[in-house]
């Protein structure tokens, strides 16, 4: 079973999505689409924009959706039997499988990355990368910490993200090295994304998911935040409201996936790092990345 994997932030990079624009007159007419959806040339600050401009939050989720979907469309052995995303990957995904239309799908992502750049401003927070811990001892200590700090992103086994207030996560990482993890590192990153901080974003977004037209997909996607394969469009809507202030919990979506038959993973936008990522759950599954054509 084919099984399409969509990723997050972090995979933008400078000049991303050019060969496409270049080389598909359909793709072209999709990214001009975007252009005038988000009121800005988007495509400039990918195509040209230099690593920090691609950072911007508003820029960076816009980017990473747009080159995941318009390389989805224009694929001619699309034809996907499972799809899930890695966070904001999860949009990607709900457009690809035919849930979401091109420009509501984008509309979502663009109002998502607002609400989460205000969220932050609200409640300042970051994020660390614990590697070499099991699960069940991340999320013992995310508990014994006073204030604000859980397990954000379930990535590999032995790779968790944790998100939380700065003090809380300052405490989290202490204790997690003591406890014997290999690395316990904050992440540059603007937010406690997938925390309770959050919430402000989350009830925000809910508005906007509330209000916008999704069908049924044409097959399953494993949402984060339960790791199970959904089609229902209330279910869809419920996870996807539930999914900013929730874990990713992307180790459980790939073991799922591969119960379920998957028997071949790919990834469609920019990066590789989900294919390393479902490697580290079972490295004899193959991982292949997308391609025009």
């Amino acid at each position: 079973m084919k099984a399409y994997i969509f990723p997050g932030q972090g995979a933008q990079f400078p000049g991303m999505g050019k060969d496409l624009y270049e080389q598909s007159e359909q793709a072209k007419d999709l990214f001009e689409k975007a252009n005038e959806v988000l009121g800005f040339r988007i495509t400039d600050v990918m195509f040209n924009g230099t690593e920090d401009d691609l950072k911007q939050t508003n820029v960076t989720q816009p980017a990473i959706f747009l080159h995941s979907v318009i390389l989805a469309k224009v694929m001619s052995d699309f034809h996907p039997e499972m799809v899930a995303g890695h966070s904001l990957g999860e949009f990607s995904a709900l457009v690809a499988a035919g849930a979401l239309s091109f420009e509501d799908g984008l509309r979502l992502v663009a109002a998502r990355a607002n609400a989460m750049q205000k969220a932050c401003d609200i409640q300042p927070g970051t994020m660390a990368a614990v590697l070499a811990l099991d699960d069940f001892t991340v999320e013992d200590i995310c508990q014994q910490v006073s204030d604000v700090v859980v397990p954000a992103n379930y990535n590999c086994p032995g790779q968790l993200v944790i998100s939380g207030s700065v003090a809380g996560v300052d405490a989290a990482c202490e204790k997690m090295l003591a406890a014997g993890a290999k690395r316990a590192m904050k992440l540059n990153v603007g937010g406690a994304f997938h925390s309770p901080l959050m919430e402000a974003a989350r009830v925000e977004l809910e508005a906007a998911i509330v209000n916008t037209e999704i069908n049924e997909p044409v097959c399953p996607i494993y949402q984060n935040i339960d790791a199970k394969p959904h089609t229902s469009v209330d279910e869809i809507k419920k996870n996807l409201i539930a999914q900013l202030t929730g874990p990713v919990r992307w180790t459980q979506t790939v073991e799922q996936m591969l119960r379920d038959g998957a028997t071949l993973f790919t990834e469609v936008g920019p990066g590789k790092v989900l294919q390393g990522l479902v490697k580290k759950v079972n490295k004899e599954v193959p991982t292949a990345a997308a391609v025009l054509g």
